[in-house]
């Protein structure tokens, strides 16, 4: 199964960081530390993160970026 760019549900705004940290396999930190220098160097950073929370699709529920999996629990489910 091919790597999908999603917004992680693990997230302090809106799960775009998180989300670019799980598709390289990277610490958000580290991440998020190089958006706020982007914010600071000549605000596109901000520009950058708006776009991405536009185009960016939320992760599924149940999906492990680990596996690459959509993990089907019963937990999951609203019914």
């Amino acid at each position: 199964m091919k790597k999908k760019l999603y917004k992680s549900r693990d997230k302090k705004i809106d799960g775009v960081c998180s989300g670019i940290a799980e598709y390289f396999g990277m610490d958000p930190t580290l991440i998020r530390l190089i958006w706020v220098v982007m914010t600071f160097v000549g605000f596109s950073g901000v520009i950058a993160y708006i776009i991405c929370m536009i185009v960016m699709p939320e992760a599924p529920v149940g999906y492990d970026p680990d596996k690459e999996i959509i993990i089907e629990d019963d937990r999951y489910n609203s019914n």
